[in-house]
């Protein structure tokens, strides 16, 4: 099997595995509870605490887990909203952000705030000068991802700080971390742990310091007050475990490079639609002449699995509002192909994958199979 749909999930750690096993066999116990057993639970709490935080680049602020990415991201953006309604309505946000993000911001559109969606060029990468106009004195939430999880784009986060006035700045780092430096400037910043070989299910927001959002979920109290109900001990466990073993290194974005300068070389008529200097862990191309659904099924026959866009908007009908937002033709959309490394890739798996994406394709543009 060689997997490349590492940015919609990643394998998990044996690490992280085995570290889980411990909290869901012996040291089972309620952080809660008072004796030794709880006692060894709420341990276990902090410690991955302080390794996400670590691993976030973050010695200051509150990390408070969650159940995922996207719950981090409903916490920061309705949080937000809530703390500085009073200062004014409009949030600013992206075209292309994940759903977890955009589904959130039509939400408090439908309750009264204005939301304001900047665009990106060809390369997915955010409009400054739109954004700059965009941002007023009545703006309270920038929420802006950092690494677009389709085209690999990088988002200049800590430049959108300098021009942020009174609002909050929100980061979905989902993708970034584990594969670049987090933004220093943000306020807020969304992680999940299956996307650096953590379990699933298992997320965290940070919060910088002295910036107070009411509660998310209200019950016991637990996560300081801002997120109540027993906490998922061996989740976080195996996330902070995850979050020990990251390792910024060039291997990824080698292993990008070798299979792009592959595709270039070996297949005719493609567009490239990750830049050059984006998130290593990503590439998206459009094979003109194809269907990407149809290449996508026929290298599962070979035990290949790439995507086609976002696995978190995967069962929903339609184009990808990604590429659609870069101004991409409806045949080059058709034709994309998102392939996402992870450290257990090889050279060798890169060159089955050319070899085998060359032949799906000269296949179907001999038989006319695109229309």
């Amino acid at each position: 099997m060689i997997y490349l749909d590492n940015s919609a999930t990643t394998r998990q750690h044996d690490a992280v595995t085995e570290a889980m096993l411990t909290y869901m066999r012996q040291d089972f116990g309620n952080p809660s509870s008072l004796y030794s057993l709880g006692v060894t639970a709420e341990k276990a709490v902090k410690a991955a605490r302080k390794k996400v935080m670590k691993a976030m680049g973050q010695a200051q602020g509150n990390l408070y887990f969650t159940s995922g990415g996207t719950e981090a991201d409903s916490m920061a953006i309705f949080g937000a909203a809530v703390a500085r309604k009073k200062r004014g309505h409009r949030i600013v946000t992206s075209q292309v952000e994940h759903p977890a993000v955009l589904e959130a911001c039509k939400r408090l559109e439908e309750q009264g705030f204005e939301v304001a969606f900047v665009g990106v060029d060809d390369q997915c990468r955010l409009d400054m000068e739109q954004l700059k106009d965009t941002v007023n004195d009545d703006t309270i939430l920038i929420s802006i991802m950092q690494v677009n999880n389709e085209t690999g784009t990088v988002m200049p986060i800590d430049e959108i700080a300098e021009h942020k006035k009174q609002a909050i700045l929100h980061t979905d780092a989902v993708q970034a971390l584990g594969k670049l430096a987090l933004p220093k400037k943000a306020d807020m910043i969304s992680v999940s742990g299956h996307k650096i070989h953590g379990p699933k299910g298992i997320g965290a927001l940070w919060l910088g310091p002295k910036l107070h959002i009411p509660a998310f979920l209200v019950g016991g109290g637990q996560e300081s007050g801002m997120r109540s109900g027993t906490e998922n001990v061996p989740g976080i466990a195996g996330f902070g475990t995850a979050a020990d073993m990251i390792r910024l290194g060039t291997e990824v974005g080698e292993l990008r490079d070798y299979l792009l300068e592959g595709i270039l070389r070996e297949i005719p008529d493609v567009k490239v639609n990750s830049p050059q200097d984006g998130c290593p862990s990503v590439l998206n191309v459009s094979f003109l002449g194809t269907r990407a659904e149809v290449l996508l099924h026929t290298l599962e026959q070979d035990e290949i699995y790439v995507s086609t866009g976002s696995a978190c908007s995967s069962n929903k009908k339609g184009q990808s509002h990604v590429l659609k937002a870069m101004g991409l033709t409806d045949k080059e959309i058709e034709g994309a192909i998102r392939f996402s490394f992870s450290r257990y890739n090889t050279k060798e798996e890169m060159d089955i994958v050319l070899d085998k994406v060359k032949g799906a394709v000269e296949r179907f543009r001999r038989l006319g199979s695109f229309r």
